[in-house]
């Protein structure tokens, strides 16, 4: 793993040689989703704890957001152009499903979407169908909640282990995840199984310590989670405390930066 994120921090580090900021707007277009369970399937395999998530505010992300689930977590503000019947705030969303559609970059669950409108306007921002929009990545701010690790419920001890991450808290991504019993220095490699989902079949014994490769600044940085995270009785099913906030900034290419702020939106979870 040592090698893996040392290859990360590179890549990143040649990356950033663009010039890069942490407020980059793009122009595009967004739709809804009608079905307001539609999203509580996505790609990120949240499943029923999306909904739960920024307020119901959620969205399905074109692939180049996506990641393959790189992505998954992400917040991004998002208003639309039309000054009779948007506002200037629009709405914050977490990318929790995979948008496929080539016409827009996202597609938002419909109370997200009635969200951009002024203050009684949201039944005319939907007759909207599809809305062109200018959207950028925003920090998700958790408050007092730490990154959490799911277990999920294939996992089968002491030969498989599968997590799911949640809360995951700043402007970034988690590209790269160990494991190792704690307080050995043998870390194990887990590897994205979908979306939040990592696995492993090396699973040690014990209680488990977690270290996470992540995305800030420019390059990338290490968070370790070095108490225990999931005692040596684990359960699948189980939600555990990372003892971790995530509060970086990742930058992406880009010019020029728009530094401003779009008053009002809420993007506090």
């Amino acid at each position: 793993m040592a090698a893996f994120g040392v290859i990360c921090l590179v890549t990143l580090f040649l990356a950033s040689s663009a010039t890069a900021c942490d407020r980059c707007v793009h122009q595009s277009k967004v739709a809804f989703f009608s079905n307001a369970q539609a999203l509580q399937s996505g790609a990120c395999g949240y499943g029923s704890l999306a909904i739960g998530f920024n307020n119901g505010y959620l969205a399905a992300a074109t692939p180049s957001i996506y990641k393959q689930g790189a992505g998954c977590g992400a917040c991004f503000q998002i208003r639309c152009k039309n000054e009779k019947i948007c506002s200037k705030e629009g709405t914050t969303v977490l990318v929790s499903d995979l948008n496929q559609d080539n016409n827009t970059d996202f597609v938002l669950s419909s109370r997200a979407f009635m969200a951009m409108a002024k203050n009684g306007m949201g039944q005319e921002v939907l007759k909207l169908g599809i809305a062109d929009v200018e959207y950028k990545r925003v920090p998700c701010d958790y408050k007092n909640k730490n990154l959490a690790i799911r277990v999920e419920e294939s996992s089968q001890k002491p030969n498989y282990l599968a997590i799911k991450l949640l809360y995951q808290g700043g402007q970034t991504e988690i590209v790269g995840v160990d494991v190792a019993q704690v307080g050995s220095s043998n870390w194990n490699s887990m590897f994205r199984n979908y979306g939040a989902v990592w696995d492993t079949s090396r699973v040690p014994n014990g209680p488990l310590q977690f270290r996470f490769v992540v995305t800030a600044g420019f390059d990338g940085k290490w968070y370790w989670a070095k108490k225990s995270v999931l005692p040596a009785d684990w359960k699948s099913g189980a939600i555990y405390d990372s003892g971790l906030q995530i509060t970086d900034i990742a930058q992406e290419p880009c010019s020029p930066c728009d530094n401003s702020t779009w008053k009002d939106s809420v993007n506090n979870f």
